[in-house]
Order: structure tokens, then C-alpha cells, then sequence
């Protein structure tokens, strides 16, 4: 580790977490990772999730990150604490095996009030700008199990509505890629046809990986979705998952 390197992350296990441990054993932590923070160090520098490893561990064997969220994403994500551990996730999540729900605030509202959009992503770019575009033929499989949870306007007064996610399958945007698909682009995300720029209103709502001692790990929603949700008159149910303080012991 570079000297400046290493001094950044000494600072940073000691002082407060940016983010709510959901849950903790001996093999994995899941974070709740706040909106706008990266999971891994940027070329342009600035803080990521990494920077607090030392924090949440100080084994040589690890931490690792067991998948990723990306940077304007909030919610639960899953850091293994030892290799075994990350082995293990990594393997259920590649069996399928993990279910992933995510929340998800959209333009518009779906032609039904739930559906399965099984429909090929692959990765197109286009004037230095990339995106996951739907294939009718080749691309990579990807299905996505979706529910509404509530319709609405906003404060303009446009139509919303609040989906559930399941994603059957682990491709890169694929949420933001199906709800676009569907018609009903995620607030905020102008790459995949939202009207207005803004904060992403994408969520991880919870996680469950049925290893020998089960995970399971709930996130609620972050400031800007709950506005939008108090908004349109919706009420979150409670979140119902023990929590840490935010501060947490390093392990050894």
C-alpha cells in the first residue's frame, strides 16, 4: 500500500462509518450503503466504501466486496469479512441462489400491477457513452420479476409509481435497464429515458443468501426516495432488521 494510501485508510478506520451496518457475523457485513458513494476507489480520487475496510476488519484475509452496487444506488451490500466467506456468496450468487429485491421510484406507471420482464441485456456505447440495451436476439440473459407497491404524483404533480424488483439474474443496470423496458424509466436516471436529471431513485431493499447460517439484511430507503414517497402519500413499512451503531469494533 502506497504511503498516502495507507495513511487515508488509518484515518478512515477510525473515524465514524458513512454508512449503517445492517448486519454482522464473523464471515460478512452487510452495509447500507448511502447514494452517491462509490464501492471502489474512482481514477479521479475521493472517497469509496473501500476506504472504511480497516474499520470493519483488520484480518489479512480480507475484507473483500462480495458484489457491487453502483455509486448513485443506495442500500444493502454485501462485504466478506474472510475469503471462505466471500467464496461462498460469490457461488450463491452465481447459482442464482440469492434473492435480491430491490425499490425502484419510476415515471409513469406499468400496464399491470405486476409482471416478469425476461428480456437479453448487452452493452452497447455510444459517442464515448455506454448503456445496456435490450436484444431480442444474443446479449445476456436477464429476467426481472416486478411489483407495484403504490401510484401517485409527485410534487409537479406527474404520474409515479414505486416497484418492486426481483432480479432473477445479476446483469450490470439491469434494473434501470427493465424499467425502461416497461415504459417507466427510474426518476433521476437520463440514461435510460427519465425526463430530468437528479438523484437515482434505485434502492437494494434487501438481500437474502441462504448459506449454513443464513444472511438476510433490509435496507430502508434514503432521504430523497422517502421525500418523494411522503409525496405521493406512500408509507414504507417499518424495517424490522436489528441494526448496529453506526460505529462498529474492528474484528481481529
Amino acid at each position: 500500500m502506497k504511503p498516502h494510501a495507507m495513511s487515508r485508510a488509518v484515518e478512515q478506520s477510525s473515524a465514524t462509518l458513512p454508512f449503517t451496518v445492517l448486519y454482522r457475523d464473523n464471515r460478512l457485513v452487510v452495509l447500507d450503503k448511502p447514494p452517491g458513494l462509490p464501492v471502489h476507489p474512482g481514477r479521479g480520487g475521493g472517497q469509496s466504501v473501500e476506504d472504511w475496510f480497516p474499520a470493519l476488519s483488520r484480518h489479512r484475509n480480507g475484507p473483500w466486496l462480495a458484489h457491487r452496487l453502483d455509486r448513485d444506488t443506495s442500500g444493502c451490500l454485501v462485504v466478506a469479512l474472510r475469503k471462505q466467506a466471500l467464496v461462498a456468496v460469490q457461488a450463491c450468487l452465481a447459482a442464482g441462489k440469492a434473492r435480491k429485491t430491490y425499490w425502484a421510484i419510476v415515471q409513469g406507471a406499468p400496464d399491470a400491477a405486476q409482471g416478469v420482464i425476461d428480456v437479453p441485456l448487452a452493452r452497447v456505447e455510444h459517442d464515448r457513452q455506454w448503456r445496456m440495451q435490450p436484444m431480442k436476439t444474443g446479449g445476456q440473459p436477464a429476467r426481472t420479476r416486478w411489483r407495484v407497491l403504490g401510484t401517485g404524483h409527485d410534487g409537479a404533480g406527474q404520474p409515479i409509481s414505486w416497484l418492486e424488483l426481483v432480479l432473477e439474474t445479476g446483469r450490470t443496470h439491469q434494473a434501470r435497464a427493465h424499467c425502461a423496458v416497461i415504459g417507466c424509466p427510474i426518476r433521476g436516471d437520463t440514461r435510460y429515458g427519465a425526463r430530468d436529471a437528479g438523484a437515482l431513485h434505485l434502492m437494494s431493499r434487501s438481500i437474502h443468501l441462504p448459506l449454513d447460517v443464513p444472511v438476510h439484511a433490509t435496507a430502508m430507503p434514503p432521504e430523497h426516495m422517502r421525500r418523494i414517497m411522503e409525496q405521493a402519500g406512500w408509507t414504507a413499512p417499518p424495517d424490522n432488521v436489528e441494526k448496529e451503531a453506526a460505529r462498529c469494533s474492528p474484528t481481529h
